[in-house]
């Protein structure tokens, strides 16, 4: 299920597999141009970073994002057609792939308000659904969640903290739990040790940054 994916930094993540998609693209080692599709989360500047995205859009990639960043994108060259503008709760397609937004947004601090309709993406590929929860805290839509793989935030102060993140993972059952947003920013290594040791047994995970 993680076969020719990456977490490359923060939380940042790419898949490849048919398709070349990228999740919150930030820190990109170089000028790879192989977009098809981009998905981001909201916008903070970890999450939305335009001078990554220049290093991987090509001319047809398509960008999927909440509806704040409408002027951001045609300012650095996103046509209307390439752009696809999203709300919590909605259903979508882009280049065949379906995809779920699941509302990301804190309960108890104020980084991410409800009311900025950011999001976290449900998406299906080959089959199989990936969960990529963007910043967020435990909420009563993202314990509904239904998916093979999670991708989570854990480093605590801005999203969930591990304790919190393997709670959220042990009440939605995926096959693979794979934490991110720890170790740069916010958070360390040993939280990723520790979010681990704290999942049902029944659940299987993949530590990328160690």
């Amino acid at each position: 299920m993680l076969e020719n994916i990456e977490v490359l930094y923060h939380n940042s993540i790419k898949i490849n597999k048919g398709l070349t998609i990228y999740f919150d693209p930030f820190k990109i080692n170089k000028e790879y141009m192989d977009a098809d599709i981009i998905f981001v989360t909201h916008s903070h500047y970890d999450h939305y970073s335009e001078e990554d995205i220049k290093k991987i859009k090509k001319e047809d990639t398509q960008i999927v994002a909440p509806t704040d960043l409408l002027d951001n994108l045609l300012t650095i060259g996103f046509t209307k057609e390439n752009i696809i503008l999203v709300n919590p709760n909605e259903k979508y397609n882009v280049k065949d792939i379906t995809f779920k937004t699941i509302p990301a947004y804190n309960t108890n601090k104020n980084f991410h308000p409800k009311s900025n309709n950011w999001v976290g993406y449900l998406v299906t590929i080959d089959g199989i659904t990936y969960y990529i929860a963007g910043d967020t805290d435990i909420t009563e839509e993202n314990k509904e969640v239904k998916c093979d793989v999670a991708f989570v935030p854990i480093g605590g102060t801005y999203t969930m903290d591990y304790k919190e993140a393997a709670e959220l993972i042990n009440i939605i059952k995926p096959k693979i739990a794979v934490p991110t947003h720890y170790a740069a920013i916010i958070g360390t290594k040993e939280d990723g040790i520790n979010f681990i040791k704290l999942l049902n047994s029944d659940i299987d995970y993949k530590l990328f940054i160690k």
